[in-house]
């Protein structure tokens, strides 16, 4: 019988899960950025290997805050981790054990999981023979080590044969041409979203959402009406821009990632909504689809 299960993919902000995910998938589907917590709820990314079906899930990075938009992502990841059949723990070269050590600290015990040395094309191979050590004392812990590097173009095998020994043999739980269960909808709001982190600076990006109001299918052409949502007035002038040169560029960035994906030709147009402290209130969450039960 193939084989089949949930395998969360952990770690604490910008460790490179998303990046890492989108590779496996050799498709962009997960949102990525160079800023901490971008990633804010679960998602199903599917990856065929062989005859055998993983389903990652991509989790936000592991963080203690007292926001409450953070604790839900917190929560997310805390779910995700039990109840999966495996996890993989990705931690940068370069970072201390400090945050593998609350990791375990937090996982269910019964939960197996593998490490993942990520970012290794910034060290030599001595440092990573060195950081490999470092966790030798938790060796009992552990099922496997693995360094992974993207750009140095670590084997998907290497790490997919590691991952389906120990997935439980079961029938596929979904169909194997599909990479994701989510919507396309939701798809269309994370780039966009990831759009808002690339091209907007500082703190505003985290006080921002996206409603997709309409997605209308035409012949050879997608249409996508959207509202980005931010806290207060001044976000929304900087949203927008001088000219509405940033709303533009947003724009543009967001409907080349939704062209690439489908294969078609996209018509996005984007407008920004003022919900005043959407980010501190319970209600204000909900209504954006962060089911908080804090």
């Amino acid at each position: 019988m193939s084989k089949c299960g949930y395998v969360s993919v952990v770690g604490r902000p910008n460790a490179g899960k998303s990046s890492l995910l989108n590779w496996l998938v050799g498709e962009k589907i997960a949102m990525v950025s160079h800023k901490a917590n971008a990633t804010r709820k679960r998602s199903n990314i599917i990856v065929m290997h062989n005859d055998d079906q993983i389903i990652f899930v991509d989790t936000p990075g592991l963080h203690e805050t007292e926001k409450l938009l953070n604790q839900f992502m917190l929560d997310e990841a805390l779910k995700a981790m039990g109840d999966c059949d495996l996890i993989l723990f990705l931690a940068p070269i370069t970072d201390k054990l400090s945050h593998y050590e609350s990791f375990l600290e937090k996982k269910k015990k019964d939960i197996k999981h593998i490490l993942l040395l990520t970012k290794i094309d910034n060290v030599t191979n001595n440092e990573v023979l060195e950081k490999m050590k470092e966790y030798e004392k938790y060796s009992n812990e552990y099922e496997a080590v693995i360094p992974v590097s993207i750009k140095k173009q670590t084997t998907h095998a290497h790490i997919l044969d590691s991952v389906v020994k120990l997935l439980p043999e079961h029938p596929y739980l979904y169909d194997p041409e599909i990479l994701t269960t989510e919507h396309l909808r939701d798809i269309f709001k994370e780039f966009i979203r990831e759009s808002i982190f690339e091209n907007i600076s500082d703190e505003i990006p985290y006080e921002t959402d996206v409603l997709i109001n309409k997605v209308e299918e035409k012949n050879d052409l997608d249409v996508i009406k959207a509202t980005i949502i931010v806290q207060k007035g001044t976000q929304k002038g900087m949203i927008i821009g001088k000219g509405a040169t940033a709303l533009k560029r947003i724009g543009k960035d967001a409907r080349i990632k939704i062209e690439k994906l489908t294969g078609r030709k996209c018509y996005l147009e984007l407008f920004v909504s003022v919900k005043k402290g959407w980010t501190k209130s319970k209600q204000g969450l909900k209504d954006l689809g962060y089911d908080v039960n804090l």
